[in-house]
């Protein structure tokens, strides 16, 4: 039986700490798309990747990746708070540090920080091999969680340095089986609408309206057909399972160009 969960890795990032509330039994990959094709060819039972932070916005390899590569289900979902804490080698100060490494989005969370202390920002392909990269050198510190700093024996010089406290991010947990229902549950879609009929993405959303099902999140992407042509990705309470919500999808995809039921989960 597959029991091993494949992430969004390497070892020390924010996603290895969200696969780390599931399971020991690990194993990372280095992009959305080899976790997810790791779950679609049963190299894995899950796989867990990262789809939106509520600074930064939208993943888009992750919403592109299900819309368009991999017929997955979105069996959970987890949200952690992002708090990033500036990582040094031990004996490091202040007034040693000349450059910083992090990933894109963890610098972009810290442009304050950065700013005030007036550090380089340097890009890297995650937070933890940002840590990995200072090792030795105490004129460039890392943006990372705890578990990058303790991954690589370094210490961490000061805590909480995003921007805003209110710093979250929601990961997805995927497979290739759906989720039961369980009474408190919530169900991701896609659709395109057609591009003749003015005033349909309203009359979508009026279709959720007069049946009184509230929407936790709607975000566009563009459905690489050309300018102007978008994907709508929705999630809404309720499984997909109950004659209300399969109502409702029946209705959708007799309005729509294009639907796809990503899945049904639980609420986190």
């Amino acid at each position: 039986m597959i029991t091993l969960i494949s992430f969004l890795g390497p070892k020390g990032t924010f996603t290895h700490q969200a696969a780390n509330m599931l399971s020991d039994d690990l194993i990372p990959y280095c992009t959305i798309s080899a976790v997810m094709e790791s779950v679609s060819n049963n190299e894995t039972k899950y796989g867990v990747v990262p789809i939106e932070n509520s600074i930064e916005g939208p993943v888009g390899e992750t919403l592109d990746s299900l819309a368009h590569k991999f017929d997955l289900k979105i069996c959970g979902e987890l949200i952690i708070p992002i708090n990033q804490n500036l990582i040094v080698n031990p004996g490091c100060s202040m007034e040693d540090i000349e450059n910083i490494y992090s990933h894109a989005q963890a610098i972009a969370q810290c442009r304050e920080f950065i700013r005030e202390s007036k550090i380089r920002p340097h890009y890297a392909v995650s937070t933890a091999n940002a840590a990995k990269s200072i090792i030795g050198d105490i004129s460039k510190a890392a943006i990372g969680n705890v578990k990058a700093a303790e991954l690589y024996d370094l210490e961490i010089l000061k805590t909480n340095i995003q921007d805003t406290d209110n710093n979250e991010t929601r990961f997805i947990v995927v497979s290739n089986e759906d989720h039961e229902p369980t009474g408190r549950d919530k169900t991701s879609i896609i659709f395109s609408i057609y591009e003749d009929r003015p005033g349909g993405l309203y009359n979508i959303l009026g279709i959720f309206q007069k049946n009184n099902i509230n929407l936790t999140k709607i975000e566009s992407r563009p459905s690489r057909k050309g300018l102007g042509k978008y994907l709508f990705f929705v999630d809404f309470i309720g499984h997909k399972n109950e004659d209300l919500i399969k109502g409702i999808l029946e209705e959708i995809e007799d309005n729509t160009y294009f639907l796809k039921v990503l899945g049904s989960y639980p609420e986190f």
